[in-house]
């Protein structure tokens, strides 16, 4: 311990040490608490809820609160919260992230500070990497909310769910479903504790921001979350914003040919590769290689060859080449991709897991698809996004828990402002990490591998190995079944049954072969589950779980990950990893130097290097790659930081309109829409220089275009003009021009109001606006994307890329708005209902309104797989005067 650390103490334990008060204050309560009756606990969560409302504050509350849970968990589940575990909950409900091994019962933690959020009836979240999870967690746990009195919602991809309790023996939670009722998405987020996963979150709130009734609307507002994994989630997957998207038209041969023509180009020669920026760049030669390829070649199956020509195409065929060549160069398949049923479903790359629904953007999933010869969806145009990032930031109270989070405390302060506090283990680590073999090939690594499984195998160890990949995963499997070694292989492409797996693998003489970090969040229990005592008693005895890494990951937090799989709950335990010149992060920051340095001392191909010294050159590698991540990932969060606070503002805007029922209040909004572009109308046409500036023709022009009503405005504006006299009286006249126009328009809505069926019309109005409000932020997305796209040329310029962006994009801003104004105000004047639209659109009865919901959700749910329905009824519930659907591509669409 440094000088410093000695005279002021460690900044963990100091925060600590203020905890632990209020563990001894619930550790008082524990002995009044057990002489309760059941049905008197659950009035006690009543009294806490009125004491809120009366004006309590929760954290004064926190010692009841945090004691209940306690007591309701052992009459329910038969576990206890340890102090340790009161400890995570307090930190969690002070907004920081409690970082706890494997093992320590988060699950559990998680209960406390989810209560007292409860409490005050405006929702609390409980955040999960998988659908399965939000099951588990919600059923296990959910005997101790229900006995409390609350109600637990789980939501999963296109199903929602509410805990009822069902089978009071029952111990087993491993997902069954059996005491989830499935509801509808509206009722699982109105419960008082919601399981979900990040993507089901993110992805309702951007159908929100879709809806055009109340109706659709499922969020309540964002008010307390607990994301689990919390690592994975606001890390791992911050690099990859999440996206609803609509078709735009594009010619799937055009990918088909490209892949075609990629192929035939040499690397080094015709293209570079930088695994480090994960980027391909043609050279010159290669440059002249594709156009003598694409202007050569004779397709038949194209359209028009003059559409491929590079100069006819320009910048949009780059694009498409640029894509092919990452596709080709840099996407490998069973690594960062997988081929199911004839579609490409991404691999995470740190969890292994199969990311089903999320496509890569920019065309890089379309030139996927050609490369693998299945079929091309169409390319998509951005209908609403959102990065984790600025989506979990909407909470007012966030929180998190995982067992790896001090190496990334920086970006979780910088980025989240959350504080990370490691909560000690319940019982001393007794986990053995063993310096890393360090090899000089792949082969001679892997084959170092399966002869120590199979000697800890004989011995009746079980042992977990990590893979960095599926491919390399399948290829050591194939290896380990050579060498007569029974093992179960777990990566992307059985996710289903990952859980089964790994709840299985601390039997004697498992042996499982999984991706690095799949089967994240279920404990591997020495002995098995159900617990096999006998079994475990021998396991105990050859040393518990023997980890074993087949290659070190980019980041050293994926590394502790695998490593805390063993020494759960003060188990003995085992980690080593196996390293080899060959693999990517070696290859990349220096294994050639490894390599040669063993090939001039003539290593045998088997024989490793233990190295303390080489050990810590691979920990400075890793170093650098999380530090450009993290750059990466700062980058992302700023550019997007600049469009949030559009979307944040058109959100804002779009809700109230939603939320409007008063037709007066419509009115009110429309009329000072009106003013506004009435003021932009004069702001153009009018100037102080002299009178035949004043354009009286042009502004006669646009009123007639906008309020389509008979009117003289040339003759009346002339008659305004002349009386205001000179050019000193301009202000004058422009106020004598605006209150005329205002008036006017005034009058043509009211007669326009009148002709029509009152409610329907307000209806169809407030629908424009809405809709309205969407063409163009889709339009705006699309812009800022083009925008983020072209700036970091301006470095060049020694103009710095985000300033430049942070001007423009304010322009841009503005001028969505006038389009939004200017659309609304010449669209509103052009409504006209017949008696038999009247008929046919009225407003949805409960039964219909939910299959319109439904309707919306399935296309929207089709588009971000590709699957979209141009054909469908539009979401949005448009008929035509026959009562007949409006197509998707004929009404919103568009």
């Amino acid at each position: 311990m440094g000088l410093i650390s000695k005279i002021f103490g460690d900044a963990n334990e100091k925060y600590l040490k203020k905890l632990y008060p209020l563990i001894e204050q619930i550790n008082n309560l524990e002995k009044d608490f057990e002489k309760i009756a059941d049905n008197d606990l659950k009035n006690k969560t009543v009294e806490l809820v009125e004491r809120i409302q009366k004006g309590e504050k929760p954290e004064e509350l926190l010692p009841e609160a945090f004691a209940l849970v306690r007591e309701a968990a052992k009459r329910t589940i038969k576990q206890r919260h340890f102090d340790v575990q009161l400890l995570g909950g307090i930190i969690l409900y002070q907004n920081s992230i409690a970082e706890m091994k494997t093992g320590e019962g988060k699950t559990l933690v998680a209960t406390l500070p989810l209560f007292l959020a409860s409490l005050q009836k405006r929702g609390a979240h409980l955040v999960t990497v998988n659908d399965y999870l939000a099951r588990r967690d919600a059923e296990w746990m959910g005997k101790v909310y229900s006995f409390l009195g609350l109600s637990v919602g789980v939501l999963n991809h296109e199903k929602s769910y509410l805990y009822q309790l069902k089978n009071e023996g029952r111990t087993s939670y491993l997902g069954s479903g059996e005491e989830l009722k499935e509801v509808s998405r509206q009722e699982a987020y109105q419960a008082d504790i919601t399981y979900a996963t990040n993507n089901e979150l993110g992805f309702d709130f951007l159908r929100d921001k879709m809806a055009y009734s109340q109706q659709e609307v499922v969020q309540r507002k964002h008010f307390y979350a607990i994301v689990d994994e919390v690592d994975s989630i606001l890390i791992d997957e911050a690099r990859t914003p999440l996206i609803i998207s609509a078709p735009a038209e594009e010619s799937a041969d055009l990918y088909y040919q490209l892949a075609e023509v990629v192929k035939k180009l040499i690397s080094e020669k015709d293209y570079k590769v930088d695994e480090k920026m994960k980027a391909a760049t043609l050279t010159e030669e290669g440059q002249d290689k594709i156009v003598q390829l694409i202007n050569e070649d004779p397709w038949e199956m194209s359209a028009s060859i003059d559409d491929l020509k590079i100069k006819a195409r320009g910048i949009q065929l780059e694009h498409h080449i640029t894509a092919a060549l990452k596709a080709e160069a840099l996407f490998k398949k069973d690594k960062d991709y997988v081929v199911r049923e004839g579609e490409i479903i991404i691999v995470d790359e740190f969890t292994g897991r199969l990311m089903i629904g999320r496509r890569y953007s920019e065309g890089l999933h379309q030139a996927i698809e050609a490369k693998e010869k299945v079929q091309v969806k169409k390319e998509s145009k951005t209908m609403a996004t959102i990065t984790f990032q600025n989506y979990f930031k909407m909470y007012k109270k966030l929180s998190g828990m995982t067992g790896t989070a001090m190496t990334e405390a920086e970006e979780f302060h910088k980025i989240y402002n959350l504080e990370t506090t490691i909560v000690p283990t319940n019982k001393p680590l007794k986990r053995q990490d063993l310096p890393d073999r360090i090899y000089a090939t792949q082969a001679g690594k892997f084959q170092a591998v399966v002869e120590e499984v199979k000697k800890r195998f004989q011995a009746g160890q079980p042992v977990l190995i990590g893979t960095t990949s599926i491919e390399k995963n399948e290829y050591l499997s194939k290896l380990l079944k050579r060498a007569g070694v029974p093992h179960e292989a777990l990566n992307a492409k059985q996710h289903e049954r990952e859980a089964q797996i790994l709840s299985q693998a601390g039997r004697f003489r498992a042996v499982t072969c999984a991706t690095n970090m799949a089967g994240r969040g279920v404990d591997i229990v020495l002995g098995g589950s159900p617990l096999d005592r006998e079994e475990q008693k021998k396991i105990l005895e050859v040393g518990g779980l023997h980890v074993i890494g087949t290659e070190r990951h980019e980041s050293r937090r994926i590394d502790n990950q695998l490593r805390g799989r063993a020494g759960r709950q003060g188990d003995p335990g085992s980690s080593q990893f196996f390293v080899s010149a060959e693999d990517d992060l070696m290859r990349i920051f220096g294994g050639d130097r490894i390599k040669t340095l063993m090939q001039t001392f003539r290593f045998p191909e088997g024989m490793p290097i233990e190295n303390k010294i080489l050990s810590r050159s691979i920990e400075q590698s890793q170093k650098r790659v999380e530090g450009y991540n993290f750059d990466t990932r700062k980058h992302l969060l700023d550019y997007d930081n600049v469009l949030s606070r559009h979307r944040e503002a058109i959100y804002r805007w779009r809700n109230e309109i939603l939320e409007l029922v008063d037709r007066e209040k419509i009115k009110e909004q429309i009329f000072k829409m009106i003013g506004e572009e009435i003021d932009n109308i004069l702001v153009y046409h009018t100037t102080n220089d002299a009178e035949s500036s004043w354009d009286i023709k042009k502004m006669s022009e646009i009123c007639s275009s906008i309020f389509n009503y008979e009117n003289n405005w040339h003759e009346e504006f002339t008659k305004i003009r002349e009386s205001a006299g000179t050019r000193e009286q301009d202000a004058q006249s422009r106020t004598l021009f605006f209150n005329y126009i205002f008036d006017q328009a005034k009058e043509i809505f009211i007669k326009l109001e009148k002709e029509n069926e009152v409610e329907l019309f307000y209806r169809v109005v407030k629908f424009s606006i809405l809709r309205t409000i969407d063409h163009f932020w889709v339009w705006h997305l699309e812009s800022m994307e083009n925008l983020k796209g072209g700036i970091g040329l301006r470095a060049y310029g020694q103009r710095d890329p985000l300033v430049e962006y942070k001007k423009e994009s304010y322009f841009k801003y503005h001028q969505l708005l006038d389009d939004i104004r200017k659309s609304i105000v010449h669209s509103v004047f052009k409504i006209n209902i017949t008696k038999q639209q009247t008929t046919n659109n009225r407003q949805p009865t409960t039964s219909n309104r939910q299959q319109v919901i439904d309707n919306k959700q399935q296309i929207i749910s089709n588009q971000q797989q590709g699957k979209v329905g141009r054909n469908d009824p539009c979401p949005c519930g448009a008929k035509k005067p026959d009562g007949t659907s409006i197509k998707y591509k004929h009404c919103c669409g568009k």
